[in-house]
């Protein structure tokens, strides 16, 4: 692949991330009103899933997968989407869609700490000014007076940090991991296993099944651009940018996202926007531009020059 294509992918990539992603807090809010949350991603993964390699195969994709490939997609799969995902719209029957967004907004933060870690990564100085203005974007978000909040809206607020947790371990698995090589081959493979997974805990924890026929036709439009836009287009996005760009680049979709929920929730479910949360939506994409930014911070770089020259003379 020649770099101006690679580099249009990578851009069509992050725009699927940044926006289709943003657009999904809403659209699960739609759906999980009407329907279980387990029951209605199991539902949505299979069929995206079945979909992929429907795709694939008319594509001619191999769709071999070795053992430890199946056993990777099965991780991946659970942590990105029963865990990361399922108890993330679970959550979404205590708390507004824009605000659970907000608080995903941490995920950088994870994930640049958890390579840290895992990998002994060094922070760079302008992942860490990103870093910053998210927690400082998250403080403004979360200390606002008008915040209203109940037992329930807690355990979810809670809920939806172990979840941010599971999302930004994987994104570090995934990088790294033995994956089948076809990206759009491997999403697919990830999202059957994870379907398996999240029918099984729907029927753990006795959710009502009920037809999509029964469905209002709002919640049916919006299960359907989850399958298609949400799941195919952005997850398979979301895998091919792990193994093309840094980890925590692709993690930036978190503070993006919070912004596009934000005012969708508020356009189509009247969900209050304060002043407040416009300065920490402000902040927040402070934060991915510094983390993203390839120029260097003149102040560091000034100083570092200077430090080089006073030691030659």
């Amino acid at each position: 692949m020649d770099s101006t294509r690679k580099s249009i992918l990578i851009v069509l990539s992050f725009f699927s991330i940044y926006c289709i992603w943003g657009s999904t807090y809403l659209l699960n809010k739609i759906v999980v009103s009407e329907v279980a949350p387990f029951y209605l991603a199991s539902i949505r993964f299979f069929c995206a899933g079945l979909l992929i390699f429907i795709i694939a195969k008319g594509l001619k994709l191999s769709l071999k997968a070795t053992p430890k490939q199946l056993r990777n997609s099965a991780l991946a799969g659970f942590l990105f989407l029963v865990y990361g995902n399922g108890v993330f719209v679970w959550a979404l029957k205590y708390v507004d869609s824009g605000f659970a967004a907000l608080i995903a907004a941490t995920q950088p933060l994870f994930v640049i700490f958890l390579m840290r870690i895992l990998q002994g990564s060094k922070i760079k100085s302008k992942s860490i000014i990103g870093v910053v203005l998210g927690i400082i974007g998250m403080y403004l978000l979360v200390s606002q007076d008008s915040l209203e909040l109940n037992s329930e809206s807690i355990i979810g607020i809670a809920m939806i940090f172990t979840c941010v947790l599971s999302w930004s371990y994987g994104s570090i698995f995934v990088s790294k991991a033995d994956l089948p090589t076809s990206f759009f081959v491997a999403t697919g493979y990830q999202m059957l296993f994870a379907s398996l997974f999240l029918v099984s805990l729907s029927l753990f924890f006795g959710e009502t099944w009920k037809l999509p026929t029964t469905w209002s036709s709002k919640a049916q439009w919006s299960m359907l651009l989850l399958i298609v836009f949400g799941g195919i287009v952005a997850f398979t996005a979301f895998n091919y940018l792990l193994k093309e760009v840094s980890t925590e680049k692709v993690s930036t979709s978190a503070y993006v996202n919070p912004v596009i929920a934000m005012f969708l929730g508020w356009y189509v479910l009247d969900e209050q926007i304060s002043t407040q949360s416009l300065v920490a939506a402000f902040v927040l994409l402070m934060g991915v531009y510094f983390i993203n930014s390839k120029k260097k911070i003149v102040v560091f770089s000034r100083f570092k020059r200077n430090k080089v020259q006073k030691i030659k003379n």
